[in-house]
């Protein structure tokens, strides 16, 4: 299951410590670390992500669930937000693009007080036991949340409601007198204009998505060339299932 997992430690040691053992459960082939990153508070609120040699080799963190995330919490790369006071006015793409819940980012942004460090990565896992074993032993605080498509089901439930006033609207336009029909025209036009704009943000959308698939079975494919038999059949199945995940997306996209 493709899950955000965040482990909050209390210094950079422990929290590198946990960054190693990530990747050595994606090594032996009992997770899948797609994206992820070392990332301290601030004493002003902001976090800075960690780099050098202790920190894992996940690649770039642009585009990536784990980006938006950091950058909700005041990361470098977005904007600085304080998610557990409410505060995510301008932050609504970063937050759709996460793909975890308000509450999520609530818990986690009150775990990460200034002077904390957190291991934040995007990780496909069949059980919690292995990770939380290892995190759990170097004192680590878990808090992980599948990743969902919880935005493109409000999207569609907005589509419909506005499609569904739209043909309303035209229905009482039909049947107007000339002095109505000029404001119930205007509201006509207000609607596809947004109806428009969620398409147009649904296009943008696919195409991230796809963006974000084909970096994902790139990375699976490199992986079970390299690995032995056992793990080169279980990185092939989370291939398969990434594919059909984000086809599944797409498609209903597309339906929008």
């Amino acid at each position: 299951m493709d899950r955000m997992l965040v482990v909050v430690f209390g210094n950079e040691k422990s929290a590198y410590e946990g960054s190693r053992a990530l990747q050595e459960l994606d090594d032996e082939g009992s997770i899948a670390v797609y994206a992820g990153a070392v990332v301290t508070k601030n004493a002003d609120g902001t976090s800075t992500v960690k780099e050098g040699k202790d920190a894992a080799p996940w690649g770039t963190l642009a585009g990536t669930a784990v980006g938006s995330l950091i950058g909700i919490l005041g990361g470098p790369v977005g904007l600085a937000v304080g998610a557990a006071s409410g505060a995510l006015i301008g932050a609504i793409p970063d937050l759709e693009n996460s793909r975890v819940g308000s509450d999520f980012l609530d818990d986690v942004a009150r775990a990460l007080t200034p002077g904390k460090v957190a291991v934040v990565a995007e990780i496909d896992e069949e059980w919690t036991t292995p990770v939380d074993t290892r995190m759990e032993a170097l004192g680590g605080y878990i808090y992980r949340r599948s990743l969902s498509d919880v935005v493109d089901t409000q999207d569609e439930r907005d589509m419909a409601s506005m499609k569904a006033d739209i043909a309303q609207l035209k229905a009482e336009h039909a049947e107007a007198k000339a002095d109505r029909k000029a404001k119930l025209q205007a509201r006509i036009d207000a609607l596809n204009a947004k109806v428009q704009e969620k398409m147009e943000k649904a296009k943008a959308r696919r195409e991230a998505i796809q963006r974000e698939a084909d970096a994902k079975v790139n990375g699976l494919k490199t992986k079970a060339a390299q690995a032995q038999q056992d793990i080169k059949a279980k990185t092939e199945q989370r291939m398969a299932s990434v594919k059909k995940q984000y086809n599944d997306w797409l498609n209903r996209l597309h339906s929008n």
